[in-house]
């Protein structure tokens, strides 16, 4: 390779292709219209949508039109598990979707979807446009699936991104967002709008959120900038819509603390678990007593979703749970998907498994029954949660949390996190509906009158 083609293929396509959408149909929420609208306009936009809002059928319709307007093919990159799950909303909408996962696209239709995991396996001289379903993966700055997405939407001229989680105090994955989407890149994001805090970081820091600070009078021009490419909503009154056919039902969350049978070595009683050491330590010591308590509480004919995080518990909950199907990381592709299907079509009544590996994308509103053995990443609480608790449930969703008497540290943790979430996207959406606000009001109507002199 020479330095020419070095730098072509580090470069972005120039122009903006965004047109007028060519269909617009009837199944569409007006919130949901609104926002494909937008997206279709722009070209290479970002949907930062909640869970259930119907990111779907939004981002089929667009494909759909950028399939309409260059008759070319768009491919729809999902996690692991998903695909399957968007061919069945390509059928219940009237979008043809082909599942490709070797990157022969000959003979197929216009609209291919496949998993990240396989996305080395196609060409973008195949397709016109992409959707990143859950793109949130690309927040991974040194990730390998970050750079390789990244690199593959580069010189494609329709693209989107779509999530519900996009943190709005993560400016790293608003910057890599931007950067797949050919606006700023990330580095020049960051000097653009933002000031290292010298104080507090460290050389294996540099590429946290935490250690950047806005710099003088830049934070209402990056969230000007950010209004230019990504919309965020987290229900229809957020843009302006009704909200009354996205209420959704209660979220009962129950906890219930276990008491381990045994001290930890040195001590007569138990003491709250202080750092990752000693909680990692709680987890293992009390992983049978925890685990029996979750078997009692699913001990009933209804649908239910166990999560945990480690093989020890997962391992030891298959055995407790009559019927149940464990689904791990080391399993293959195919068990994986053919279980959670099974789930979802009520085959299988109890489904044990991470919300690293299912925690995305996946639609349960069929079961309103979870367990759950908290952790310090309020991602994965949300997400995993979200699996049933999203718009399109019946029926309250009940989330029964089990701990010990050691782990209330990591619970208090999570509350701060929670909350500290709905703060700062609150003020995202407040800050994006306001800058709309103040481009509407700057735009300029009055005739320029040129001086006789020119």
């Amino acid at each position: 390779m020479n330095y020419s083609n070095f730098i072509e293929g580090k470069s972005q396509t120039e122009n903006l292709y965004g047109f007028d959408p060519i269909w617009t149909p009837d199944f569409l929420f007006d919130f949901q219209s609104s926002l494909v609208e937008w997206a279709t306009r722009k070209g290479r936009a970002a949907l930062y949508c909640d869970c259930g809002l119907g990111k779907s059928p939004m981002l089929l319709v667009w494909a759909e039109n950028i399939v309409r307007k260059t008759n070319g093919r768009v491919l729809i990159i999902t996690p692991l598990s998903v695909s399957y799950q968007m061919v069945r909303e390509g059928e219940k909408f009237g979008v043809h979707v082909d599942r490709c996962n070797d990157g022969n696209v000959s003979g197929l239709g216009n609209i291919i979807v496949t998993n990240y995991e396989r996305l080395h396996y196609f060409s973008r001289n195949d397709f016109e446009g992409v959707v990143c379903d859950e793109s949130s993966i690309l927040k991974g700055i040194d990730g390998a699936t970050r750079s390789a997405v990244t690199s593959f939407m580069r010189k494609l001229p329709y693209r989107l991104l779509c999530t519900a989680t996009a943190a709005p105090n993560d400016y790293i994955e608003l910057g890599t967002s931007s950067e797949a989407l050919g606006e700023l890149g990330f580095a020049d994001m960051l000097s653009k709008f933002f000031k290292k805090n010298q104080t507090t970081m460290s050389r294996k820091d540099e590429h946290r959120s935490g250690v950047y600070r806005f710099r003088g009078h830049s934070e209402n021009d990056f969230w000007r900038w950010v209004c230019s490419w990504a919309r965020a909503c987290r229900k229809p009154s957020d843009l302006g819509f009704d909200d009354s056919r996205f209420n959704l039902p209660d979220l009962i969350t129950n906890q219930h603390i276990v008491k381990s049978k045994t001290a930890p070595d040195g001590f007569l009683f138990n003491l709250p678990a202080v750092g990752l050491a000693e909680q990692r330590s709680e987890r293992s010591r009390t992983c049978e007593e925890r685990c029996g308590k979750v078997s009692e509480i699913v001990d009933h004919d209804k649908p239910a979703v166990v999560w945990c995080h480690l093989n020890k518990e997962s391992n030891m909950l298959k055995k407790m749970i009559p019927g149940s199907v464990e689904v791990c990381g080391s399993d293959s592709d195919e068990h994986k998907e053919n279980s959670f299907k099974g789930f979802q079509d009520g085959d299988i009544r109890v489904i044990i498994t991470k919300p690293t590996i299912a925690g995305f994308g996946l639609n349960w509103q069929h079961c309103n029954h979870q367990t759950f053995f908290p952790s310090h990443s309020f991602e994965q609480w949300y997400q995993g949660i979200r699996r049933c608790w999203r718009f399109g449930q019946k029926n309250p969703v009940t989330v029964d949390v089990i701990t010990t008497e050691g782990e209330q540290r990591v619970l208090s943790n999570l509350k701060a996190k929670s909350d500290a979430a709905e703060k700062m996207f609150d003020n995202l959406v407040n800050l994006m509906n306001n800058e709309l606000k103040i481009e509407r009001i700057n735009e300029m109507k009055t005739k320029e009158e040129v001086p006789s002199w020119l």
